[in-house]
């Protein structure tokens, strides 16, 4: 069927964190391609790893392998505010019955989080209605563009710019 719903749970990718992760990275939920790859920002268009890589001034990384040492190199940590819901293909708009991550559990087990990035619209609007209200210091929430290829109108120097706020 054309917009038929499925349901998506996060047990295709885990929460990707290492013990020194200092900015964990929150997105929506993974898109087909991700969930295909098994791994985050897979969709060739997309310029997360692209605009990381500028913020760190890093090569950026293609294979998973690569994009896992880059992460850890860096310190990033990337997860999604949703757990599971229903979803048609990658569309946030039609998400339907979202179960969220349990935030307070990974902040209390990875204490060195110093940031909370939230990458994209949908996410910011999921974030701030389930998860805002359980994270104790709002100060280390960032809220930044997506870099999804949805997000066609903002250009790459811009999302930079507004990247670079993971390291101030």
């Amino acid at each position: 069927m054309k917009n038929e719903l499925i349901h998506v749970s996060h047990e295709c990718i885990p929460l990707f964190i290492n013990d020194d992760s200092e900015i964990l990275i929150l997105g929506s939920l993974p898109s087909v391609k991700s969930r295909e790859e098994g791994f985050y920002y897979a969709h060739p268009r997309n310029r997360f790893f692209l605009t990381l890589s500028q913020v760190f001034n890093d090569n950026v990384p293609q294979t998973i392998d690569e994009k896992k040492d880059f992460l850890k190199r860096h310190k990033v940590a990337l997860y999604d505010v949703l757990y599971e819901c229903d979803i048609h293909a990658s569309s946030d708009a039609s998400i339907k019955n979202p179960r969220v991550i349990n935030i307070v559990k990974i902040l209390d087990e990875h204490p060195n989080i110093k940031k909370i990035a939230i990458n994209g619209g949908k996410a910011k609007v999921l974030f701030d209605k389930y998860l805002l209200p359980l994270v104790k210091d709002k100060e280390k929430i960032l809220y930044l563009p997506s870099t999804s290829p949805a997000n066609a109108r903002m250009s790459q120097s811009d999302l930079f710019k507004y990247y670079l706020n993971l390291i101030k």
